[in-house]
C-alpha cells in the first residue's frame, strides 16, 4: 500500500485534513461522512489511513473529531487510545449515549449548517 493508503493521488490525505479541520468544536464527522464530502464514498477506509496518519493537533487536524458511522471512537487513535479520543470530544462538549457512542443525532457536524 502507498503512503496514501492506496488512493488516488498525492494529495487525497490532504484533502482529508482539509475537511477534518473544518468540523467545528463540539460536533464530529464520520469517515464515510469525509469520503462523500470528497465525492469517494467507498473511501471511508482511507479517510482512517488519513486520520492514522495525520500530524494531530499540532498540524491543526482535529482528527479526534472523526468517528465511526454508529458513533463508536477508534480503538486504534493514534494519539493516546480510545480514551484519549474520548477526553478530548468530552472536553469539547460532545455528548455520549450511555452505550459509551457519540450522540450522533445531537453532535453530528451538518456541513452548511
Amino acid at each position: 500500500m502507498g503512503a496514501n493508503g492506496g488512493c488516488e493521488g498525492e494529495g487525497f490525505f490532504e484533502s482529508v485534513y482539509d475537511v477534518v479541520r473544518q468540523v467545528p468544536r463540539g460536533r464530529v464527522v464520520t469517515y464515510g461522512q469525509v469520503a462523500a464530502l470528497l465525492g469517494m464514498p467507498q473511501r471511508a477506509r482511507y479517510v482512517g489511513f488519513a486520520m492514522h496518519a495525520s500530524p494531530g493537533m499540532a498540524g491543526g487536524v482535529p482528527c479526534h473529531r472523526v468517528v465511526f458511522a454508529d458513533g463508536r471512537l477508534a480503538a486504534g487513535f493514534a494519539f493516546g487510545g480510545e480514551d484519549e479520543q474520548r477526553r478530548m470530544l468530552a472536553e469539547e462538549g460532545v455528548a455520549f449515549l450511555p452505550s459509551g457512542k457519540v450522540d450522533l443525532a445531537r453532535c453530528r457536524w451538518e456541513v452548511g449548517a
